[in-house]
């Protein structure tokens, strides 16, 4: 089947009504101008001719009723379809709290946006004739109600029923967590292993041996395209947190049957009250990175005394809203060799140490 469609991705809005977040003493990056993040978005997305939006999760501020609400009503107005699936921050508990809808209370408030059986926490649907959406949750809990990212042993068994049954059609996957690493070490590591799904490889080998090459993702806040034994993950920064990201993407077939999948990105660069809206969000970043850089810096593999951190943790003010924003380039020629080779690994290179700069702007063979 000859495919062309264009789509376009938002992950992570964390959308915020004014009187939830006074809730909060912490709020979470830019949440309060999260709503006019999302109306410039969303404005300039209904000028492009779309044929769908994802959004991989984490969708409201912390799983408030009244920001599920605000947004499936906000989301039905849009001229396109639109499919979702839950985040961390959308179904922070299993059960429904004050403050927060339950786990199973997600499938009701999104029946519009892919949930038609709102019994199920995770579906499949074809957004254009053959085209093959498998939308997952990645959220459980465990015995002592403490959220984890995996899929559980049902979820899976469906998944394989319905990738059995795909015959020709091209099969995207959509889930919050990430699938694939997007940094150096992140599924081991203390600060990035839970944004991995916990059992990502059982999950890799199923789509591998069903021939799917598309993830898309969205949870690490960073732009960004890895890609392992055939198999593409495209994860999208979020809305709220710099650089303000999101995704226009056309898939194209040529004459020949080869399918190529355009990326293009896009950047809210201001809103009311902050007219210079990367230049504050980088800072607001930077402000806090202090913590974050510490630990990387005292844990596997670097170990280094906190006294020597702490010396190199102001030079790397700015690493992590750099990484967010895609295609990061690292050297730090003044650091000892070891900790100067270890950032240099952050970077956008190939195995051979070219640049390969495909996190903003790319295509891909699908």
């Amino acid at each position: 089947m000859s495919l062309n469609f264009r789509f376009a991705v938002i992950s992570d809005l964390h959308i915020g009504l004014p009187h939830t977040i006074l809730q909060t003493s912490t709020p979470f990056h830019l949440i309060e101008v999260s709503i006019p993040l999302l109306e410039l978005t969303l404005e300039h997305l209904q000028q492009e001719e779309l044929d769908f939006l994802l959004l991989p999760g984490d969708l409201t501020q912390h799983g408030e009723p009244d920001n599920h609400a605000w947004l499936q009503q906000r989301l039905s107005q849009l001229p396109f379809p639109v499919y979702v699936v839950p985040g961390n921050h959308d179904v922070p508990t299993l059960l429904p709290g004050e403050q927060s809808i339950g786990l199973q209370d997600f499938p009701h408030y999104y029946q519009k946006f892919g949930y038609v059986n709102p019994q199920q926490l995770y579906y499949t649907c074809e957004p254009v004739p053959g085209l093959q959406l498998i939308a997952l949750n990645s959220n459980q809990f465990d015995s002592s109600n403490q959220q984890l990212g995996c899929l559980d042993e049902q979820q899976l068994a469906w998944l394989e029923q319905v990738l059995a049954q795909k015959q020709d059609k091209l099969v995207v996957v959509m889930l919050h967590h990430n699938v694939i690493e997007h940094v150096p070490g992140q599924a081991t590591h203390p600060l990035g292993e839970r944004y991995m799904l916990a059992n990502a490889p059982v999950l890799l080998n199923i789509l591998k041996a069903a021939g799917v090459n598309l993830i898309f993702t969205g949870h690490l806040h960073v732009q960004d395209v890895a890609y392992q034994e055939g198999i593409y993950e495209i994860t999208t920064g979020s809305l709220v947190s710099y650089p303000h990201p999101y995704r226009i993407l056309q898939l194209r077939t040529d004459e020949q049957g080869q399918r190529t999948l355009q990326i293009e990105s896009h950047r809210v660069k201001s809103v009311p009250g902050y007219e210079n809206l990367p230049q504050i969000s980088r800072e607001w970043m930077g402000d806090r990175s202090y913590p974050f850089m510490m630990k990387l810096l005292t844990s596997p593999p670097l170990n280094l005394p906190r006294a020597e951190a702490d010396k190199l943790a102001p030079s790397l003010r700015y690493f992590w809203a750099t990484i967010a924003a895609g295609d990061a380039l690292f050297d730090y020629p003044d650091f000892p060799p070891t900790v100067r080779r270890y950032f240099q690994s952050f970077s956008a290179i190939t195995s051979d140490g070219k640049p390969a700069l495909i996190d903003n702007h790319t295509s891909l063979l699908i």
